[in-house]
């Protein structure tokens, strides 16, 4: 199935995470089989923290008795929540797409970085990759130090990818403090809001949609309201 338009969904109410696995391994089985288009979903979570492949059982402290889930993709522990904006990613690698070759799991991952780092440029954030440190990283201004304020996480069935990154706009940074983000200890947490940063989810939505054709190539669709399970 080809669209002139790559298809961006957006749900207004925080998402269930067994819902979300559900329904992005339901469609990328569909585009699989080209029954169903490629696709970015902007949603919210409820408070919860996620396992990835290699999540450590000591890295997660959890004092609120937050719901874990196994994620199944790669990576470790995360945490999601109000306030942050997730973006999953249903795309079809087979095929190019922008800065993406066929069948190139290390560009996309690539590729998806550079979309955050582009993003964060449109509010004067200086976005910033890491040798093994998977996600974007800033400076905070006031300490000096290098937080990360995105996440990434990828998983790929039969060459279409499923799961993406998640921005911190404004969640509750305490949160964080219930796992080891990404099995990383020497290195803290930020947002656009502990930044200083009054972004709405609005604007950064806007800027992703912005530079989603810089990056993957083709142009966001209209943002498309979802009724949420």
């Amino acid at each position: 199935m080809t669209n002139k338009h790559f298809l961006w969904e957006i749900s207004k109410n925080p998402v269930p995470y067994p819902y979300a696995l559900s329904r992005m391994q339901d469609i990328a089985q569909k585009i699989r089989s080209q029954q169903a288009e490629e696709r970015v979903w902007l949603l919210e979570h409820p408070p919860l923290y996620t396992a990835g492949t290699s999540a450590k059982p000591a890295d997660l402290f959890n004092p609120h008795h937050y719901p874990t889930y196994d994620a199944g993709r790669g990576g470790q522990w995360t945490y999601h929540g109000p306030g942050q904006r997730i973006a999953y990613v249903m795309m079809d690698l087979q095929k190019s797409h922008g800065q993406v070759p066929a069948r190139d799991l290390r560009a996309y991952v690539h590729a998806l970085e550079n979309w955050i780092i582009r993003t964060l440029a449109e509010f004067g954030l200086k976005g910033e990759c890491r040798e093994g440190r998977v996600g974007v990283w800033v400076i905070d201004p006031q300490s000096g130090q290098e937080e990360k304020i995105a996440a990434i996480g990828v998983r790929v069935s039969r060459w279409v990818s499923w799961h993406g990154i998640a921005i911190n706009l404004h969640p509750d940074m305490a949160d964080f403090d219930g796992i080891v983000p990404c099995g990383i200890r020497e290195f803290g947490v930020t947002s656009f809001q502990k930044l200083g940063l009054p972004v709405t989810f609005a604007q950064l939505d806007a800027a992703l949609a912005k530079n989603w054709t810089a990056v993957f190539g083709e142009s966001p669709s209209a943002f498309t309201p979802l009724q949420d399970e």
